[in-house]
């Protein structure tokens, strides 16, 4: 009996001499965050592409960027400092969280020794946009985070979403990982909340250098240039009944 392929697919375009690098999602969740924070460190740190992830169950849709057609959802890497992102031009459909999350594990796990995720929650005031809070998965990440100056979240909650997914499935493969919840504007692209979580938190704790001065001078073109897929990933929540969902801190949207 021949075994199915699997329905998301990582595949590799190029080599790398670097073996193991902290891995960095950036994919559409609310206020936009984690991909205009990782769309940023990508264009500073010249991260390459090294490959993409295809699936059956993304949208049918072709990507571009400049006039030129790309791959919707793809994995960059730089060796110095050695990182590589995760991001997407196009909402991770509920469908397609378990396999997205089961090919990062199963097809780039050897490659990275850590992995950061990003998530937004509605901040409730003006004052609250930008503040971060970590979960981890490891008592090591524990002391990173807080070395960093990053605040463990507090109480109980849940990561919902592919970062949920990705978290869950990085603690039971023992991969030490943790998720940095900032405050975001929850109704549009936000890029001070970008700029807030390099500047406060990753820089910290990955241990690089990223000039974010443009996010807050270029607010309104970025936010334009992620509207669409504000609105994409906000249609994909209605239909899974979560729009207006605004659980007790952590609330965390992907």
């Amino acid at each position: 009996m021949t075994r199915d392929a699997p329905s998301t697919r990582f595949e590799r375009q190029r080599k790398r001499s670097v073996e193991s690098s902290t891995l960095i999602e950036g994919l559409p969740g609310l206020g936009m965050v984690a991909s205009i924070a990782v769309d940023q460190i990508t264009t500073q740190l010249g991260l390459e592409q090294y490959g993409a992830i295809t699936s059956d169950d993304f949208p049918p849709v072709a990507a571009f960027s400049d006039g030129r057609v790309r791959d919707a959802v793809r994995v960059y890497a730089g060796e110095s400092p050695a990182v590589m992102t995760l991001q997407s031009d196009v909402a991770i459909p509920p469908t397609a969280t378990e396999s997205l999350s089961r090919c990062v594990l199963d097809d780039l796990s050897e490659e990275f020794d850590d992995a950061v995720f990003l998530a937004g929650a509605p901040a409730r005031s003006e004052d609250q946009v930008g503040s971060v809070i970590g979960v981890a998965t490891s008592e090591r990440f524990e002391r990173e985070l807080t070395d960093a100056g990053i605040t463990l979240a507090e109480g109980t909650g849940v990561v919902g979403g592919v970062t949920g997914a990705l978290l869950a499935d990085c603690y039971h493969a023992d991969i030490p990982a943790a998720v940095l919840v900032v405050r975001t504007n929850p109704y549009i692209p936000d890029p001070r909340a970008a700029h807030a979580v390099i500047e406060n938190a990753l820089e910290p704790l990955v241990a690089f250098d990223i000039d974010t001065q443009e996010l807050l001078e270029q607010a309104e073109e970025i936010q334009r240039q992620k509207q669409q897929l504000a609105e994409q990933l906000q249609q994909y929540q209605q239909q899974a009944g979560e729009q207006q969902r605004q659980p007790s801190m952590p609330g965390m949207y992907q």
